[in-house]
């Protein structure tokens, strides 16, 4: 009996080590949308105001983008304050936008268009988020320079830190 554990044991290791960690990867840098990439808040908490930061890639074969629309959840206070959402290139470089704000939708209107192959990065800072159930959900869609449409690139989902 110890001698199958043994073996199935070895045999996990051996298969966990041979097989490569990115065989379900995608590159990214292929795409022809754009797309929220990734999203984070600071201070993990949920006693104090939090900043909600959102990560938007628009990938090298895409469009330039004009604007962004951000849907904030009904259950998130914030200040609504356009001075509290704040817009940063790959570089840290401040964009200069035109933040606008309705109900809970952040119009983002870029001065000049977001080329391809960039990556924003959007804080909003103030957020109450709420003490019960899911997490707040924001929605974030785009308006590509030659397209008449908004198109939807995604959703960042928060959690409710205990």
């Amino acid at each position: 009996m110890k001698k199958v554990l043994v073996y199935v044991a070895i045999s996990t290791l051996a298969a966990a080590l041979l097989i490569p960690a990115n065989y379900a990867s995608a590159n990214e840098e292929d795409g022809n949308v754009p797309h929220v990439d990734g999203n984070y808040q600071f201070p993990q908490t949920r006693w104090m105001p939090v900043r909600h930061t959102l990560r938007v890639h628009v990938p090298k074969n895409s469009k330039s983008v004009s604007q962004l629309k951000i849907e904030v959840p009904s259950t998130v206070k914030w200040s609504n304050n356009t001075n509290d959402v704040v817009i940063n290139e790959n570089n840290d470089r401040e964009i200069n936008t035109n933040v606008s704000v309705n109900g809970k939708t952040i119009l983002l209107a870029f001065a000049e268009p977001i080329v391809p192959n960039t990556k924003l990065k959007i804080d909003i800072k103030n957020v109450k988020q709420p003490f019960l159930g899911n997490g707040p959900v924001y929605r974030l869609s785009a308006n590509l320079v030659g397209i008449n449409a908004e198109i939807p690139i995604g959703v960042a989902r928060f959690r409710v830190n205990l």
